[in-house]
């Protein structure tokens, strides 16, 4: 049977299945769909229009030993679709949230651990795994059975290929593959079909000709870019992200 307590939000026209356990402390938006045995725990807030398969555990405790029960939320956007089995562990004291944003499909035994931020637009192939403190930002594609270390960053539209391991850090724009994972050009595909105009992605490959193909180091790269490039968003959101990867970026096919 179907348990929601008391104390539990539910908005307007949501739909609830059978044998769905609703925590307290929760909030759902309206217009929300819950398929049969979910369990939605303590500190979730989910969006409006979401669409919540069979057996997704949303807002269940981090898998951190240091965590020690303090009150932290598991915040899912508006009109995003969380497939079977998937999975969403609430934050831990180092941010207080775990974030997956609007308009996501999370698909089938996907895995988003503590106090990850999940950006808008964002696709997470089957059983792909986020370890602790990833961000994701908006419109990237990581395909398959791929897995995150932790605290790694992985820029905008981006694609992945599948069965990728993710321990560097991902920029912007760019298709990831091979092992270990590399750059393999700009994601011209997605870029398109967003809008971006010829001259924007001729721009942005030009940008990773000179961080990949030119011989300089990352600092080289930057001084070069802010020095010969034209300002564009492109070359900051670029340039930005560069400055504040902590892990470090992937690097080029062809670096040893």
């Amino acid at each position: 049977m179907t348990n929601i307590h008391p104390e539990a939000q539910i908005g307007a026209n949501v739909q609830i299945g059978p044998f769905v356990h609703i925590d307290k402390n929760v909030v759902i938006g309206e217009g929300t769909v819950i398929a049969s045995n979910v369990s939605i725990l303590e500190g979730a807030r989910i969006g409006k229009i979401c669409k919540i398969f069979p057996g997704a555990v949303i807002a269940a405790i981090p898998q951190d030993l240091k965590f020690r029960g303090e009150e932290t939320i598991a915040q899912i956007g508006d009109n995003t679709t969380i497939r079977e089995c998937v999975t969403v562990n609430r934050g831990t004291a180092s941010k207080g949230k775990t974030i997956v944003g609007n308009n996501c499909l999370l698909m089938a035994y996907t895995h988003v651990a503590h106090d990850c931020v999940v950006g808008n637009n964002v696709i997470l192939g089957n059983a792909t795994q986020l370890a602790g403190e990833v961000t994701i930002h908006d419109h990237a594609i990581l395909s398959g059975g791929i897995l995150v270390h932790q605290f790694c960053s992985i820029g905008s539209h981006v694609i992945i290929q599948g069965g990728s391991r993710i321990t560097k850090d991902v920029p912007p724009f760019i298709t990831a593959g091979r092992d270990p994972l590399s750059y393999a050009g700009i994601n011209t595909i997605g870029l398109r079909r967003r809008g971006y105009s010829n001259e924007q992605i001729q721009s942005i490959q030009d940008i990773y000709r000179i961080i990949y193909a030119s011989g300089l180091n990352h600092t080289q790269a930057i001084e070069k870019l802010q020095q010969e490039m034209s300002p564009s968003a492109e070359k900051d959101e670029v340039i930005h992200f560069l400055q504040s990867s902590e892990r470090g970026i992937i690097k080029g096919y062809f670096d040893k």
